[in-house]
C-alpha cells in the first residue's frame, strides 16, 4: 500500500508537466491541442536522434525544449492563428490533423521500433533507494518528480512576476478587456504556444528515460494529460500538479487489483471527477445546491411562482 502510493505520487510529476502545456493552451487560446501527445513523441525523438549523434542526454534535451517552442510559436504564427476565427470545430480538427501527420512523419523517419533513452542514461536508469520496509524508489523517477515541481514552480513565477506573464493571465481571463489595454494578444498567444510546446516535448524527454516510446503513442500522452488537467481543474498550475498526482495514484492502487486496473483506476477517477463537475454546473444552473436538501426544490418552485404572481 505504502509503496503504491510513493510509486504514484511520483508519477503523478511527470503527468503534471505533460498537463500544463496542454491546460496553459486552452486557458489562454480556448484551444484543445489534440497533437500535444505526438507533439510530446517528436521532442522526444528528436533528443533521440540528437543522443544518436552523440550528445549528451541532458544536453539534447535542453537544446531540444527552446527548439521545440519555436515550433509552437511558428504553428501558432501560420497554423492555429488562421483557425481562432472560425470557431471551435477547425481547431480541433486542425489538431487532430497535425497529430496523424506528426504520427506518420515519425514512422516514417525513425520506424515503428519502440526506442528508450535508457542505454544513454546508464546506471541512473535504473538506479534506486531502499526506504524503511524495503520499499525501492527509482532515482530518476524521484528526478523526475523535483524536475517537475521545479518547471511548474517557474512557470508560476513566471505568470505571477514578470510582465509576459501578466499579460498571458490578463489574455485569458478577458481577452477584450486586456486588448483595450494594449496587451498584443498574437504575442501573448504566440508566447503560451511556444511555453505550451516547449512543455510537451520535455514531457516527452522525461519518459523517453523511464520507459519506451514509438511514433503511435502520442494519442496515449494525450488522453493521461487531458485527465490531468480535469481532475486538477484547468486554470491552476499547482492544481495540474494535483490532479496529475491524484491520477498517478489512482493507476497505482488500480495496478493492485489487477495489470489492468493501472489505466482503469486513471479512467474512472477521472469519469467520476468529470461528473461531478458536470453536475455542480447543472445544479449552479438551476441555482440549486449541489447535494439536493428535502423540500428545496419545492421551495425553489413556489418562490418563483410567488415573483412571478408579483406585479
Amino acid at each position: 500500500m505504502m509503496d503504491a502510493l510513493i510509486q504514484g505520487t511520483l508519477l503523478g510529476g511527470y503527468y503534471a508537466v505533460l498537463a500544463a502545456g496542454l491546460s496553459l493552451m486552452f486557458g489562454v487560446m480556448r484551444i484543445i491541442n489534440l497533437a500535444h501527445g505526438d507533439l510530446a513523441m517528436l521532442g522526444a525523438f528528436v533528443v533521440l536522434w540528437l543522443v544518436g549523434l552523440g550528445w549528451s542526454p541532458w544536453l539534447a534535451v535542453l537544446a531540444t525544449v527552446p527548439a521545440m517552442g519555436v515550433v509552437g510559436m511558428l504553428l501558432q504564427h501560420w497554423v492555429l492563428a488562421r483557425t481562432l476565427r472560425s470557431g471551435v470545430l477547425l481547431p480541433l480538427l486542425v489538431t487532430m490533423g497535425l497529430g496523424a501527420l506528426i504520427q506518420n512523419a515519425l514512422y516514417g523517419v525513425f520506424g515503428s521500433e519502440a526506442r528508450s533513452l535508457a542505454d544513454a542514461l546508464g546506471e541512473l536508469s535504473w538506479a534506486s533507494w531502499t526506504l524503511p520496509g524495503d520499499i525501492i524508489v527509482g532515482q530518476l523517477s524521484v528526478l523526475t518528480l523535483v524536475l517537475g515541481v521545479a518547471v511548474l514552480a517557474a512557470l508560476q513565477a513566471l505568470l505571477s512576476w514578470t510582465r509576459l506573464g501578466r499579460s498571458i493571465r490578463a489574455a485569458s481571463s478577458d481577452p477584450e478587456a486586456a486588448a483595450l489595454c494594449g496587451v498584443d494578444a498574437g504575442r501573448v498567444h504566440r508566447a503560451a504556444a511556444a511555453i505550451s510546446v516547449g512543455l510537451a516535448a520535455l514531457a516527452g524527454a522525461m519518459l523517453a528515460t523511464r520507459a519506451t516510446i514509438e511514433p503511435y503513442g502520442g494519442p496515449l500522452l494525450l488522453i493521461m494529460a487531458f485527465e490531468a488537467v480535469v481532475i486538477g481543474g484547468i486554470g491552476s498550475l499547482w492544481g495540474t500538479l494535483l490532479g496529475g498526482i491524484l491520477l498517478g495514484l489512482a493507476q497505482s492502487f488500480g495496478a493492485l487489483v489487477s495489470p489492468q486496473g493501472f489505466q482503469l483506476g486513471g479512467h474512472l477517477l477521472f469519469l467520476v471527477v468529470l461528473g461531478g463537475r458536470l453536475w455542480k454546473q447543472y445544479r449552479d444552473g438551476l441555482g440549486l445546491s449541489i447535494w439536493p436538501v428535502p423540500g428545496g426544490k419545492a421551495s425553489s418552485i413556489s418562490a418563483h411562482k410567488t415573483l412571478e404572481a408579483q406585479p
